[in-house]
């Protein structure tokens, strides 16, 4: 159960965030977004959306191996395509953050593989499933677990 419902107590400010989503959705390939999804949210230890984007990548037929290699990417790296990593890569600098995360070497090489649209349609993705990390923790929303969502 979560302390509060945000779409009910903050109405404009999570239809904000999902105005965000719905874009970060449509403009970055689909695979992609669901590795950057699940990335970010196991970096932000967020198991509301670690199990969302598990699974939903799994829905998208992303392979099973290559879900649970997103937690160690870099060692790896033969289940992920070269702009995969890359943006595994930037999905880790943006997420932590600080004075040495977003590099030009991660940028440079994230930039190898998206156009200056691509790179920031990536980073508004990475951005926002930040937020809704951190809205999942604030608010406890644990993953749900009932007859349309058994543990399989």
């Amino acid at each position: 159960m979560t302390r509060i419902d945000m779409g009910r107590t903050n109405k404009l400010g999570y239809a904000a965030v999902l105005g965000l989503e719905a874009y970060s959705r449509k403009s970055v390939e689909p695979r992609l977004y669901e590795l950057i999804k699940l990335r970010a949210s196991i970096l932000n230890g967020c198991g509301f959306c670690v199990d969302m984007h598990a699974t939903d990548g799994a829905a998208r037929g992303i392979p099973q191996r290559t879900l649970h290699a997103v937690g160690a990417w870099q060692h790896a790296k033969g289940l992920f395509e070269e702009k995969e990593l890359a943006a595994l890569a930037l999905t880790d600098a943006v997420t932590k953050l600080g004075p040495e995360t977003v590099t030009d070497e991660i940028w440079n090489a994230a930039a190898q593989h998206f156009d200056e649209g691509e790179l920031g349609a990536i980073v508004l993705a990475i951005c926002t499933i930040n937020v809704w990390n951190r809205v999942a923790i604030a608010t406890e929303m644990a993953p749900p677990i009932d007859a349309k969502h058994p543990i399989v």
